[in-house]
């Protein structure tokens, strides 16, 4: 449904994306992440066709438009990271106009409200919204049009955990409906939560693409146990470093780093030369390092 290829974008001298690569299915959320600057909202506002690429393509579709292209517009609706809207309307006043932009039911106003919990405030004028409300109707706004595909920029940036609830509401519909989802975030936690695949940008170039279950695989490597032991000596240790060679002794303490498979065979090994298990704590591996290492070595 959206396809990038070997796009890139030059801004005067400045390289924003280069020779991007992607494929995006129908059905499938795929998450954009990347640190400040690193050319996610260049390459969302492409897939809009808000930018036109300098070089390569942006297709949109089965067949594939080019973006910006009239057919391409109408079947993606788009949430730019910066949400306004005139201060002297109100909510439901903002929902009405683009209702007509986009030529879709007068129902839909209704509909929308709900979803963005903005019922009792969709009477009120913009101006007297919180920035948490903003995105909110800028969500609203994005809902109307019934379109297979939804960029988001930034989606649940300031939103409170109402919001929140609404906006993941929103992705399972979307996902039941087999509508495509392609969406910029700095929460790991909403990349975990919604993407079937993560793709990270650094400096404009696509550095890593995982699945879901390759981002589990990989989480799972770095997972770390600790156990609190007594009576671990230096034949004991050489044993549990057989089976696990990067395990630690500090003090009483065992801090075992790996996948959660080594674990069974480093408790036997402790247990076989005579020592006490007493405490056993165990972590998965955290998307925010994975990601950190990703950008570093990008």
């Amino acid at each position: 449904m959206i396809r990038f290829a070997q796009f890139g974008k030059l801004f005067g001298s400045q390289r924003a994306v280069d020779s991007l690569s992607l494929e995006i299915g129908r059905g499938e959320a795929v998450a954009l992440l990347g640190p400040n600057g690193s050319g996610k909202t260049t390459t969302l506002k492409a897939a809009a066709g808000l930018i036109r690429p300098t070089e390569g393509d942006v297709l949109i579709g089965e067949p594939g438009r080019r973006s910006g292209e009239p057919e391409a517009r109408r079947i993606l609706s788009f949430l730019p990271q910066r949400v306004t809207f005139p201060d002297a309307l109100t909510g439901r006043e903002a929902l009405e106009f683009y209702r007509a932009l986009r030529a879709t039911p007068a129902a839909r106003v209704d509909e929308v409200l709900r979803f963005a919990s903005l019922n009792g405030a969709g009477s009120r004028a913009v101006g007297t919204y919180s920035g948490g409300m903003i995105q909110r109707l800028g969500l609203a706004v994005a809902m109307l049009p019934d379109a297979p595909i939804l960029l988001l920029d930034e989606p649940t940036a300031a939103l409170d955990p109402d919001g929140l609830s609404a906006f993941y509401d929103l992705v399972s519909r979307h996902r039941r409906e087999e509508k495509t989802l392609f969406f910029t975030s700095h929460q790991m936690g909403d990349a975990e939560r919604l993407a079937d695949r993560i793709a990270v940008l650094v400096e404009g170039r696509l550095v890593a693409t995982l699945t879901a279950r390759e981002l589990a695989d990989r989480l799972a490597e770095r997972g770390v146990m600790r156990v609190r032991v007594a009576g671990l000596g230096e034949e004991a240790l050489r044993k549990v470093r057989a089976v696990a060679p990067q395990a630690v002794l500090d003090a009483d303490e065992l801090t075992v780093p790996g996948p959660a498979s080594l674990r069974p065979a480093v408790i036997e090994a402790i247990r076989s030369a005579g020592a006490e298990v007493r405490s056993i704590t165990a972590e998965e591996g955290r998307l925010d390092t994975l990601y950190r290492d990703l950008v570093r070595r990008g």
